[in-house]
């Protein structure tokens, strides 16, 4: 008991220090007067930026407004709009000083948008900021006449309408692709149908990357027919023959009759792709491989397109099925279709285009216009307010660059074009890099280095001249190419150029070859998920070339070596 009242006795002299310690060394909490409210509240769009640009394969698209609002008092209220019309309004807040927010916004169709964030304290001062932003469809037409166009990069779409095909059976896509990062690839019992009335008109055209497959060794490929009983309307281009080799054909319905064209054979055993086009005309058909024209036919009248509903891929479908010209096991890409009837000059542009992979023209833009494909910025590029051509070029930085994705451009014969005006601080520094991660020193970023794989273009030099130089990665070792020299001092546009074969690389300035280096392999791309714009950073920074500070104008890859005369060509495009 004793030992009871003398606990109880300690709590409440505890209790009694601890409330004279608040008066007599901690000062009471006390209301301060925020005083007036004068200032306006600051408003920061945070996403999207003025000029940002979506570019997805959704005709509505989605996307996320970030926004923050400071006062220096309380925010009363906030309005975001779209177009001027309001998508969220917010006027009840946590921190009523400091608020950031994020608004889903699903309706963004192609077309220009202007976003307006409105805020509102309670003294009734008013700020707003407003940004545009724009929803471009995924692709736009880029020849004279295009119809329909599918590159087949993991979808049954064309891009001109945004209209995806009717699958039958399950046709696939193949690694193999000519251009981008896939093609279709037929199997058994299996093709697309495509809306398709005969609007085309009477003249038309057909193109397309072909790799031919000799089993089954008959198989239809472009079929726009009205039924399966005669062939008197549309068209059936179709092929036939032995594992070694394969004729295609072409069959056009006139109404009251019909018109054969023989084609050409190609050659199974080569396993190449063959670029493969037939034009329709009032008078005539013919049909190019590889921009030659193999053959042509003659109508007795235009095509007739009575009935015609679809247009089917891959195989004969419900229209011509018979004579056993039924699904094609082969691989197409890039197939296009023109409301006109292509001249020869026209399908070899076709075949020109179908080499470029990568096409980056920098006009305000930091975009690829080849595909949809996803361009991280690092750092802070920006733009020159000059350009070898367009309205801008590439202006880098410090610690600057821009990495994407590699899938879709890296083949085995390979090349690359581009405007250059150097800058020679600092002294080195990596311009495009392909290369794989040195796992080696995974966690060292200053000395990420591997070079079996890929490539590696960069310079290095003095303040009066630099040496463009090539690395290239084949598997078990690497090639070196000395390259050439850039006079610092003229501060003039260079046209930059460099090919790999399988068995050399050759590097060229304003046109001319300036040096060759010989592979012992062909370019080993292991590893290689990964490309640096203007930055040997992240992969190849041990010996520091890091960011490049000059010009970068009008770069494009290709899928193939180019020729001395096609570079020359290429520094007028």
């Amino acid at each position: 008991m004793k030992n009871y009242k003398l606990t109880l006795f300690s709590l409440l002299a505890m209790m009694i220090g601890l409330v004279s310690c608040e008066y007599e060394g901690i000062d009471p909490i006390t209301e301060v007067d925020p005083g007036a409210d004068a200032a306006n509240p600051q408003v920061k769009i945070n996403y999207p930026l003025e000029g940002t640009t979506i570019n997805v394969l959704e005709e509505v698209s989605t996307i996320n407004i970030k926004f923050e609002v400071v006062d220096d008092i309380e925010i009363a209220n906030i309005d975001v709009t779209v177009d001027g019309n309001i998508v969220a309004n917010f006027n009840d807040f946590t921190d009523y000083r400091i608020v950031k927010e994020e608004v889903e916004f699903t309706s963004v169709t192609n077309g220009e948008h202007t976003l307006t964030v409105a805020a509102t304290d309670i003294a009734g001062n008013t700020s707003t900021k407003t940004v545009n932003f724009s929803k471009e469809p995924p692709y736009s037409p880029k020849f004279n006449g295009e119809y329909l166009y599918m590159p087949f990069d993991g979808a049954f779409m064309d891009l001109v309408t945004i209209k995806e095909a009717t699958v039958v059976g399950s046709p696939g896509f193949s690694n193999d692709a000519f251009l981008g990062t896939s093609a279709y690839k037929g199997a058994s019992d299996s093709y697309l149908n495509f809306p398709f009335d005969g609007s085309i008109g009477q003249e038309f055209s057909a193109a397309f990357w072909y790799k031919v497959s000799g089993d089954p060794d008959r198989a239809a490929i472009l079929v726009a027919g009205d039924d399966a009983d005669d062939r008197m309307q549309g068209f059936r281009l179709f092929r036939e023959g032995s594992p070694e080799e394969q004729r295609l054909k072409l069959n056009v319905g006139t109404g009251t009759g019909e018109s054969w064209n023989d084609g050409g054979v190609i050659d199974v055993n080569a396993g190449e792709w063959v670029h493969v086009a037939f034009t329709v005309s009032g008078a005539e058909s013919v049909i190019y491989f590889n921009g030659v024209a193999v053959n042509t036919a003659s109508l007795s009248a235009p095509v007739d397109w009575t009935g015609v509903e679809q247009l089917t891929i891959g195989a004969g479908g419900e229209t011509f099925g018979y004579w056993g010209h039924e699904y094609d096991n082969s691989n197409i890409d890039e197939l296009r279709l023109f409301e006109k009837a292509l001249s020869q000059d026209e399908v070899q542009n076709l075949i020109n285009a179908s080499s470029i992979t990568l096409y980056m023209p920098f006009d305000g833009e930091f975009k690829d216009k080849v595909a949809n494909r996803e361009v991280t910025v690092n750092g802070s590029p920006s733009f020159a307010g000059e350009s070898a051509e367009g309205s801008d070029a590439y202006s880098g930085a410090a610690d600057s660059y821009l990495t994407m994705p590699s899938e879709g451009l890296l083949s085995e014969k390979f090349s690359a074009t581009f405007w250059y005006k150097v800058n020679s601080d600092p002294g080195r520094a990596g311009i495009l890099t392909v290369g794989p991660e040195d796992t080696d020193n995974a966690g060292y970023p200053g000395v990420q280095n591997k070079r079996t794989s890929g490539f590696r273009l960069f310079r290095e030099g003095s303040p009066e001249e630099q040496r463009i130089k090539l690395n290239v990665g084949t598997g078990e070792g690497e090639s070196w190419n000395d390259g050439g020299v850039i006079d610092v001092t003229e501060g003039e546009w260079v046209h930059v150029a460099f090919t790999i074969s399988e068995s050399e690389s050759a590097i060229y300035l304003n046109g001319e070859l300036v040096n060759t280096g010989s592979l012992s392999m062909p370019v080993d791309w292991t590893g290689t998920d990964l490309v640096s714009v203007m930055s040997g950073a992240p992969r190849f920074t041990e010996w520091g070339h890091l960011a490049d500070t000059s010009l970068l104008d009008e770069l494009r890859f290709y899928n193939k070596t180019l020729t001395e005369e096609e570079i020359k060509a290429s520094m007028s495009n």
